[in-house]
């Protein structure tokens, strides 16, 4: 069975949205390239409509390998609004999240990757179907935005380790309780 591992960019505010405005100046080459690390040894990305029109957007001018490998991975994208998906590999679904995903984990091989906790986040923690969640800590008060923070049912967590990148990210990994 694979696991989900969510990935998210959150300001020391607990903010996680919209972060090219305040990410940026901290996402350096060790953190870009942690990111990278976790593409090669995922078989999926899972993502809502937001954070693929994000991604879909920047995959048209970025170049690289994190964006050869963002383009060439199968993407997942629950929306119950989005009418095509026009980025390469990429699959919508419009029903329920939680048991879709439940069902791409009974498949073999390598992990789901989440990047983001809105909606779809959410939705995944309420069913605790992520094996891992590695929230990327930005040393920024972003001063607005949409918050991690939201009510939710408790879902106690164990600290399984800390990385620092060098640019002031603290990336913390946490697995359920």
């Amino acid at each position: 069975m694979r696991k989900v591992i969510e990935s998210t960019l959150l300001s020391i505010d607990g903010v996680i949205g919209d972060p090219p405005a305040w990410a940026s100046g901290y996402f350096g080459a060790a953190a870009g390239q942690a990111a990278l690390e976790q593409l090669p040894d995922s078989d999926a990305m899972l993502m809502g409509r937001r954070t693929y029109e994000m991604f879909a957007a920047m995959s048209r001018t970025a170049t690289g390998g994190y964006a050869d490998r963002m383009t060439s991975i199968r993407k997942y994208v629950f929306s119950a609004t989005l009418g095509k998906a026009d980025w390469a590999n990429t699959t919508i679904i419009g029903g329920d999240p939680a048991a879709a995903v439940a069902g791409l984990k009974q498949h073999d091989g390598l992990p789901l990757v989440l990047y983001g906790h809105g909606p779809l986040g959410q939705a995944l923690l309420e069913h605790r179907l992520p094996g891992e969640l590695h929230f990327m800590i930005h040393p920024v008060f972003a001063g607005r935005g949409t918050l991690l923070f939201r009510e939710t049912a408790k879902t106690p967590l164990r600290l399984a380790g800390t990385k620092t990148p060098g640019t002031g990210v603290a990336v913390l990994t946490y697995q359920p309780a």
